[in-house]
């Protein structure tokens, strides 16, 4: 089942994900109504529809234009059809005319309502509240039907999956739905009705998976998404009458609040040096950044590079930090470049020295355990040396001793991406190329050619299961690793996949 995730969402950027899911929904509800199984009739829909997006856009463009930036036509769209799906489809003009005001509000929030860059808020959460609180039109969120919820759950299902939030989305989903129905039986309910309220009559799917994930206003690591989600669960199902505020936003509004309490909510400015190549076709591209950037080796960051002729997989990507924390270093990436590159790849390559390019803050749990007894086997499959690069310098520079056995997967022993790293290390390395290297340092060893396996791993590594493992590369390599690293006895194994790039 994973392989199929993968290979069905890996290539596509999440922001297009999104867009596709939120669209699949809009032409299920459209034809629902059509065929009356929908209380809205098809031109309230299309009505609202057009004015949300159409808002949206509009501002988004302008919105561009007077701060100079590249207007994000997805963002856009996609905020456009958060609105739609949230506010009272209507064809009265007044109504319509909120919807409008809305997707403005919306739009100017991602720049006025944000630090350094960062959203505070949900911009499509900031517009319908305020809108709500006025009462020029009413959130609705109309989706919560019977009918929509297969749709819904296989959309959130496959945003959370593609950006490794299901844990986000789990943890929100059981608790909001346990107290609702708690609240529900306590209030003389049966349970029938309120299972049927919570899980089938209610926006809960449709919120965990599209308004909660939203990635630029969720804390870094996974405990203080896990943290947001209950926050964010209790507002939402505890019954309660604010008076003034519709209460599914207020739930959202409360958990992004507590979101940006968390940590770093700034954007980042980058001055891009030059890359060197390391590899065949990987290279590895250096920042300087105008203030310290925090971070923890095997983090990750979102770079935007916006250029000309984009291709579907847009601006955005994130890439895991090669160079080890300091002040004074540069932060570095590396990436891996095919015959057939993306648009964003060329663009990076590109780049002239001294050019600015902005990241959205630093995230991720890749991180080695505090405790540097732990033995650990760190398997990495091409581009997955990244995340191993920067621990390793980290560790080295910080004088840690670690029992660190490497497992390298490479489609080329003779450049090795981030050699040097490794020997300063210290760390055993088991090499596995199509060819074995003419000589290796000391302490590595052949692993031989093809495919890495479980089997592969616990002859080269008798004390296998042992190790706490940490596997990074292609999603087919994790994915199969996983599953094999537990049938050799690994108990604990974590994993970082690179797709769609």
């Amino acid at each position: 089942m994973r392989k199929v995730l993968d290979r069905a969402t890996g290539g596509i950027p999440m922001y297009m994900l999104v867009l596709l899911c939120l669209t699949a929904i809009t032409v299920v509800a459209v034809t629902l109504s059509l065929v009356g199984q929908l209380s809205r009739t098809p031109l309230d829909l299309l009505a609202s529809l057009v004015v949300a997006v159409g808002a949206t856009m509009l501002t988004g463009w302008a919105g561009a234009l007077v701060v100079k930036r590249r207007w994000h036509v997805e963002s856009s769209i996609i905020t456009g059809l958060l609105i739609f799906m949230i506010m009272e489809p209507t064809t009265d003009p007044l109504p319509l005319a909120g919807i409008a005001i809305t997707g403005a509000i919306a739009t100017a929030s991602k720049y006025l309502i944000a630090v350094r860059g960062r959203h505070i808020f949900n911009p499509a959460a900031v517009g319908t509240f305020v809108v709500g609180v006025v009462g020029i039109a009413f959130p609705a969120w109309w989706i919560g039907t019977p009918y929509l919820q297969p749709v819904i759950v296989i959309g959130a299902l496959l945003v959370l999956y593609r950006t490794q939030r299901l844990a986000l989305g789990a943890t929100f989903a059981v608790t909001a739905g346990a107290v609702s129905v708690a609240a529900a039986l306590i209030g003389g309910s049966t349970l029938e009705s309120a299972l049927g309220f919570a899980f089938l009559s209610s926006a809960l799917f449709f919120f965990g998976g599209f308004m909660l994930s939203e990635p630029l206003t969720l804390p870094p690591r996974l405990w203080q998404q896990l943290a947001i989600a209950v926050v964010a669960a209790l507002v939402f199902a505890v019954p309660f009458n604010s008076g003034i505020a519709n209460k599914y936003l207020l739930a959202l509004l409360a958990a992004n609040l507590v979101a940006f309490a968390f940590g770093q909510r700034r954007g980042i400015r980058l001055r891009y040096l030059g890359k060197k190549q390391v590899g065949p076709a990987t290279f590895e591209l250096a920042f300087q950044p105008s203030r310290a950037v925090r971070y923890t080796p095997g983090q990750y960051m979102e770079l935007t590079i916006p250029h000309r002729k984009a291709d579907f997989r847009g601006t955005r990507r994130h890439f895991s930090i090669s160079s080890a924390p300091g002040h004074e270093n540069p932060i570095t990436f590396a990436i891996t470049v095919p015959t057939r590159s993306s648009s964003f790849k060329q663009a990076l390559l590109d780049l002239q020295p001294g050019t600015i390019v902005h990241g959205t803050g630093v995230s991720g749990d890749f991180a080695l355990p505090r405790d540097a007894s732990q033995p650990l086997l760190l398997v990495a499959g091409g581009i997955g040396i990244t995340p191993f690069a920067s621990q390793l310098a980290h560790a080295t520079a910080q004088g840690e001793q670690r029992d660190i056995v490497v497992a390298y997967a490479t489609s080329s022993s003779e450049e090795l991406p981030y050699r040097d790293t490794l020997e300063r290390s210290g760390a055993r390395v088991v090499l596995y190329s199509p060819e074995a290297p003419a000589e290796l340092p000391a302490g590595w060893v052949y692993g031989g050619s093809g495919r890495v396996t479980g089997e592969r791993l616990a002859d080269a590594i008798p004390d296998l299961a042992r190790r706490r493992v940490y596997v990074s590369g292609p999603p087919g390599l994790v994915t199969d690793l996983r599953t094999a690293l537990r049938s050799q006895g690994v108990r604990r194994v974590h994993s970082d996949s690179f797709s769609g790039y």
